[in-house]
């Protein structure tokens, strides 16, 4: 049947009385009924909003109902706090942020061991504010509060006494390749992080930096738990970097030891890590054995794994580990830890990377605080609660790795974890079976949903709204994740690692119109300036500072250079501006638009990595003399790579599909093989600067009105 002509465009005839967004509600609720496609509702959407100002964007998919108003977290917060409506809290969030922090805390029940003296020092400036000066405590037991109990009684702290909770609340559902189904409650989950660190205090590993390559898993949740737990800094490397990569990554954040696994298991394939670790160091690895996937069927007893393979003589077993850190040789393993955990609120506690625009990555250090900002954005534009299963495909290596862990245990929700790529079927039925009320994606995921339509067919009733991050979406693209669940909202969500969470989103209050946001990050403020300094409606975001979560220190740059050096202070107020180099528009409605990067770093399927990261690796192919390696989208979407490459003169002539191939071997073997190329074009030169700079944005202008033009 053509999409015009599906019946319900007759009833929707009836419905022209009504404002758009009632009529699109109505005729939506009776075409999930009667099944139609996916196809037959984007027509019948359009025919809903014919009269619909395209300049405003696109119209809304959901619009809250009485009853979502009245569930919604900011409901709560807005009452609590007598503020009588959004634009209001988004006032006070920024006007007395000292206030707004305090109060977030509150009704996040952070555990403190000693609380703030001075809620915000702002001494010396905006750009180098100081939070909770002179507080100290352990992040792990506001998020499991079960712990609370042990440490108190190890520590002698006079603990502020924990909301009683079930101890059998589920914090995690997981399935593993082909594995059933299973559910971990808090309480097994608190058992496992006590019983850990009592090895992980008794072989020495206390305040030490400890890198984590795993995959998000409940034994990689309970290793990063115990190891913040016990006052070690985490480092965390995403475990589809080459080796020379996860070299470099070690180096930078001096680790001076490794837990990770033999291999995973992606695609039903069993995948090799540890060579590629063993390559990368001679640190010592904790291995865990990866072809049960999670270890132990006894989710009460000592999680335990199956035999590693490939060790070295610096290498212990997970299973051999846990025998021999009761071994008197290793020190005492009596006591759980003490003040090993409780940490200065400015303490790194886990030190991630993100791509800037020099050849390294930057070191990020979160520290207590930043799980504050996780949680409040779980809070406020994920809303939420106690009931919910929230599953985010991801690792520990990338920020929303343990973003999912502070936002889902500190509002007492629960996690969903898929041991495999939720690309298939499988994972399709498991956001069926482990009944998942909040899906958090990047863009990539849904155009490759779209285009195998694997995920139809599955009863996704249950999930209330989605979320995405990491890179732009589209339109089309977007509407059809909305269709597979009954048309529920998408909160956008961008921000950063070196914010902790957003800068800009979207919330359960108001209209969700697809690939559009509604506004800055609530505790937040932005700016847009166009290229003179001056506020547009189009042009470079900037963050307004101060606020919990923005990052104060880099371990391997400048801090202020970095964000703040170049940036313009703001027309308006004259107060500074942080630069993060997105490109936005607001719409006449009020809502955003996100339109890519402004600087030479781009987001390749929720990964955030720099042009010259990625040049690096390219002129090291033979016959290349240079290249420009550039982030380029048509019509909003997710980033694709456009490599320009100038070749040596004496080069054989080979055809572009030759060299892409040739290329994309290079960045799959030496950088990650979750990047590729798209495309490639072989140039004379490159465009630069008066200062030899090379000029990525006009390469990059190029290859977009090329790409349109063909599209016309």
């Amino acid at each position: 049947m053509n999409s015009s002509n599906h019946p319900l465009f007759e009833a929707l005839g009836a419905l022209q009385s009504l404002p758009p967004s009632q009529r699109w509600a109505s005729i939506a609720a009776r075409a999930i009924k009667t099944g139609a496609t996916c196809e037959q509702c984007h027509a019948l959407w359009e025919a809903a909003f014919h009269d619909w100002k395209s300049d405003d964007g696109p119209p809304p998919i959901w619009t809250p109902s009485s009853v979502d108003v009245a569930r919604a977290n900011l409901t709560e917060f807005l009452a609590m706090h007598r503020l009588r409506d959004l634009p209001a809290l988004r006032h006070w969030s920024t006007a007395a942020p000292a206030d707004f922090w305090r109060a977030v805390c509150q009704k996040l029940q952070i555990r403190w061991a000693e609380p703030p003296n001075h809620w915000l020092d702002l001494s010396h400036g905006l750009e180098r504010a100081v939070w909770a000066r002179d507080a100290r405590l352990n992040i792990v037991l506001s998020c499991l509060p079960e712990l609370q109990s042990e440490l108190v009684e190890a520590s002698h702290v006079a603990w502020p006494a924990a909301e009683p909770l079930d101890p059998q609340r589920p914090v995690m559902q997981w399935q593993s390749a082909n594995g059933p189904l299973e559910s971990i409650s808090a309480h097994q989950l608190a058992r496992q992080v006590q019983r850990l660190a009592v090895h992980w205090q008794a072989a020495g590993w206390s305040g030490r930096r400890v890198a984590l390559l795993l995959p998000m898993s409940p034994i990689g949740v309970a290793v990063y738990l115990t190891a913040l737990y016990c006052g070690s800094t985490v480092i965390s490397i995403a475990d589809s970097f080459s080796a020379p990569e996860i070299a470099n990554r070690l180096r930078l954040a001096e680790a001076e030891v490794v837990v990770t696994m033999d291999a995973l298991t992606r695609g039903g394939k069993r995948l090799p890590l540890l060579p590629r670790v063993h390559q990368a160091t001679d640190l010592a690895c904790l291995v865990i054995g990866a072809v049960d996937g999670r270890g132990a069927t006894d989710w009460d007893g000592p999680w335990l794994s199956e035999r590693a393979i490939g060790l070295r003589s610096q290498d212990w077993d997970w299973n051999d580990w846990l025998a021999q850190a009761t071994n008197p040789s290793w020190g005492s393993a009596e006591s759980l830890p003490t003040s090993a955990g409780l940490v200065a609120a400015d303490s790194p506690i886990h030190l991630l990377f993100s791509s800037g625009t020099t050849g390294d990555p930057k070191v990020i250090p979160w520290t207590p605080l930043t799980p504050i900002k996780c949680a409040a954005d779980g809070y406020f534009h994920q809303d939420l609660h106690a009931d919910d299963v929230v599953a985010w495909p991801t690792s520990l290596g990338w920020m929303m790795g343990p973003w999912l862990i502070f936002a889902t245990l500190i509002n007492r929700s629960a996690m969903a974890l898929f041991e495999d790529a939720p690309l298939g079927s499988d994972f399709g039925r498991f956001v069926q079976d482990a009944r998942v009320t909040v899906l958090g994606l990047v863009p990539s995921i849904v155009k490759s949903w779209r285009a195998t339509r694997a995920m139809e067919g599955f009863d996704w009733s249950q999930i209330r709204q989605f979320s995405s991050t990491g890179e732009s979406s589209q339109r089309e693209d977007y509407f059809y994740l909305s269709w597979l669940a009954g048309f529920k909202p998408i909160i956008e969500y961008c921000g950063g690692t070196e914010i902790g969470g957003g800068y800009i989103s979207s919330t359960v209050l108001e209209p969700n119109a697809p690939a559009t946001f509604t506004g800055p990050a609530i505790g937040l403020d932005v700016e847009i300036l166009d290229v003179d300094g001056q506020p547009a409606d189009e042009g470079e975001l900037y963050i307004v500072p101060p606020s919990i979560g923005l990052s104060q220190s880099l371990l391997n740059r400048d801090h202020y250079t970095t964000y703040y050096a170049e940036a313009p202070r703001s027309p308006s107020t004259g107060r500074p501006l942080r630069k993060h180099g997105d490109h936005f528009r607001r719409l006449p409605s009020g809502y955003y638009e996100a339109g890519g990067r402004t600087d030479d770093t781009m987001n390749l399927g929720g990964i955030k990595v720099s042009s010259l990261e990625l040049e690096r690796i390219i002129n090291r192919v033979p016959g290349v003399r240079e290249s420009a390696a550039v982030a380029c989208s048509l019509a909003g979407g997710p980033d694709q790579l456009v490599v320009f490459l100038v070749l040596v003169p004496s080069t054989e002539a080979t055809a572009e599909s030759q060299w892409l191939a040739r290329l994309n071997q290079a960045i799959r073997e030496e950088l990650n093989p979750l990047f590729k190329a798209s495309q490639l074009s072989i140039v004379a030169e490159l465009p630069r600067t008066a200062s030899n700079k090379i000029l990525r944005r006009t390469l990059r202008d190029q290859w977009q009105k090329a790409g349109a033009a063909k599209s016309d």
